[in-house]
């Protein structure tokens, strides 16, 4: 894109960094020329927006949403089974918050991956495509943020707290632009001093100060295409929409935990798997203002060792992963069919791959994509139902099998988006949304 480059090699680009605006303000620039590109009018969507609470390294499917109390030892491992408010649905003993709001959830026992290795596994999970070496395929968000006509101040796609996912090697938006990349917030919400980073303006920077520079990148603008007949005012728009963000008091409030009760943000937890309950609390405040797709990343799934450490790492620990997440998760679906909030809000709770049917020598699990389960919730999934099944021991699908793909059409379809649209790489080669061949679940439909 032209950059209107002056004669001295200045850009305006350059001019906005010599003046002192945030890093959020120039990647905001990306982010807003979005709206210059969007796709065309989408379907009638389900969902509005969507939560992905991802879990990061491979949540075991035995210990979570379907467990083997009949298995042998070695396969059942150390935890119970219980029954949840549906009848006939059993979960992990450590998930009975979760238990109560089963009636919402829909389970798919029976999702399938040949890919046990994290970065190749969360890019099938997270975009529906297998990875190949030739073409980084974009997220989910990524591409909603890439089709949806989004009118907000607010980033369309929000990483929380950021988006280090597969072993880092995932940039989010692929072969899309970095406009469609996730804005990871920063730190960890539960801290006491939690600020999204770069929201504020470098030290002796002022609005006031800002506004001037503003007027100054303008006058280039005009100067710039009073020159050059063909020239776009899309970036001036961008600096425009950064700085109504680093100026709006609205936006910056999105982010301010500190306007939740206690009782609240107590109902969601503190501790645990990277702050899971207050980054899930961030999330529902931040669909809650209308932004379209956000990740709550949770990391230290990755249970090689001592499963049992997925429940407590000393007695009474209550901020150990299972029992953390328990009340993120709960209180999140709670929270949203309070607000009347989960009939437009899609939430997914899945990770790379499962874990190993049989417990190895350290007493925990390896890596298992052959068969694990899917949560979803809200936003036209019918709740209360198990969907496809695993077999005696956890190792394959019994029935109804359900590749990454699938489920990724499944939730296009659901965001208003036909899996069979068309993106475009950077030189203009068609790529299908999901891939050929994927279909839609139709069963989660309510």
């Amino acid at each position: 894109m032209n950059q209107y480059k002056r004669c001295d090699g200045i850009s305006r680009r350059d001019i906005i960094r010599i003046g002192g605006l945030s890093s959020l303000g120039l990647g905001l620039g990306d982010f807003f020329r979005l709206q210059a590109h969007a796709g065309e009018a989408a379907p009638k969507a389900k969902a509005k927006s969507c939560i992905l609470v991802w879990l990061d390294g491979g949540p075991s499917h035995l210990e979570m949403f379907d467990p083997k109390p009949t298995a042998p030892d070695e396969v059942r491992g150390p935890m119970e089974a219980i029954e949840t408010n549906v009848s006939g649905i059993r979960i992990n003993e450590c998930l009975r918050q979760t238990a109560t709001v089963m009636n919402h959830l829909a389970v798919v026992r029976s999702v399938t991956s040949p890919l046990g290795e994290h970065n190749f596994g969360t890019h099938y999970m997270m975009t529906g495509y297998k990875p190949t070496p030739a073409l980084e395929y974009p997220t989910i968000g990524a591409t909603l943020a890439s089709v949806r006509n989004i009118e907000s101040v607010l980033p369309p796609y929000i990483s929380v707290p950021a988006f280090r996912v597969g072993g880092g090697r995932l940039s989010g938006n692929g072969f899309l632009p970095s406009a469609t990349a996730p804005f990871s917030v920063g730190g960890s919400p539960e801290r006491p001093n939690f600020q999204v980073r770069d929201l504020d303006f470098y030290k002796g920077l002022t609005l006031s100060r800002l506004d001037r520079r503003r007027q100054i990148v303008n006058a280039f603008d005009e100067f710039s295409r009073a020159r050059d007949a063909s020239g776009s005012s899309v970036e001036n728009k961008d600096l425009e929409r950064a700085y109504n963000l680093i100026a709006s008091k609205e936006a910056k409030a999105a982010f301010n935990l500190a306007e939740e009760s206690e009782t609240v943000r107590g109902r969601y937890g503190f501790g645990g798997g990277n702050g899971i309950g207050q980054s899930c609390l961030l999330a529902r405040r931040l669909v809650e203002r209308g932004v379209p797709f956000v990740t709550v990343n949770s990391n230290g799934w990755d249970t090689h060792q001592n499963i049992k450490n997925l429940k407590e790492r000393y007695p009474g620990d209550r901020n150990a992963h299972l029992p953390s997440f328990d009340r993120a998760v709960s209180a999140l679906i709670s929270d949203l069919a309070d607000r009347g909030m989960l009939d437009e809000t899609l939430v997914v709770v899945m990770g790379e791959f499962g874990r190993t049917p049989k417990i190895n020598s350290n007493g925990g699990r390896d890596h298992w994509p052959n068969v694990f389960s899917v949560a979803l919730a809200g936003g036209g999934i019918r709740g209360g139902q198990i969907v496809g099944s695993s077999d005696a021991l956890g190792e394959y699908p019994k029935d109804n099998p359900v590749t990454p793909s699938d489920l990724a059409a499944t939730i296009y379809t659901l965001l208003g988006i036909d899996p069979g649209g068309e993106l475009h790489t950077s030189d203009g080669r068609p790529v299908r949304i999901a891939p050929d061949g994927a279909r839609v679940l139709q069963q989660l439909g309510g």
